[in-house]
């Protein structure tokens, strides 16, 4: 993968280049899933943290947890969730877009003064297209997206997951190769200027 293609994945519908990854040890709570499903999710937060040579914890000294993921039914339980709307701004308007738009999913980030992700909140909606997806598939595509700040159109024309030969679902080579490019000690945990996508190539390239 060369810079542009990088560039890319980073750069917002906008025009504007942003990178972020986590400053602070992940701690992930399931809310709406049966614990099965919470098993394979952090399953998959295990793993893709181990990936990027990035860490977890048990408590979050600001929030308790710091990756909040929810599954509902419908976007409208998100206004009927007590204190949801200190987390999320402008939660009702929000939620307004989401039901026009037929939305399954969706990310919300919250940053650090450094610029780095400071919490996460997923929501996945199970229509009927997500409901027909394997739990491990629904779990490494979520975690893959949060893991770093990805732009907001990084995935629309192709996935990060590919099909293994016994049809399981993986993390696609080059976009691990990514994570683990971004996660270097020597990267900065953000950036807005795309000459950081060059820095990445240079990384990947070499096999960080």
């Amino acid at each position: 993968m060369d810079a542009g293609a990088i560039a890319q994945l980073f750069t917002r519908a906008d025009g504007s280049y942003l990178f972020a990854r986590w400053g602070r040890p992940i701690v992930p709570v399931v809310f709406g899933a049966e614990d099965a499903t919470v098993s394979i999710l952090k399953g998959a937060i295990e793993a893709v943290v181990a990936l990027a040579g990035h860490e977890m914890a048990e408590t979050d000294p600001e929030l308790g947890a710091n990756l909040m993921i929810f599954f509902i039914r419908d976007w409208a339980e998100l206004t009927e969730t007590p204190n949801l709307g200190r987390l999320i701004p402008d939660l009702g308007p929000l939620v307004d877009r989401l039901q026009a738009a037929g939305a399954s999913q969706y990310r919300s980030f919250r940053f650090d003064e450094a610029g780095a992700i400071q919490a996460s909140f997923v929501f996945i909606r199970m229509d009927d297209a997500m409901a027909d997806l394997p739990a491990e598939t629904i779990a490494l595509a979520q975690i893959v997206q949060i893991i770093l700040l990805w732009s907001d159109t990084a995935f629309a024309g192709a996935s990060p997951l590919a099909a293994a030969a016994g049809g399981a679902a993986v993390l696609k080579p080059e976009i691990a190769d990514l994570i683990r490019a971004g996660y270097d000690p020597v990267m900065p945990v953000s950036a807005v200027d795309a000459s950081h996508a060059l820095r990445l190539a240079a990384r990947v390239g070499a096999g960080a």
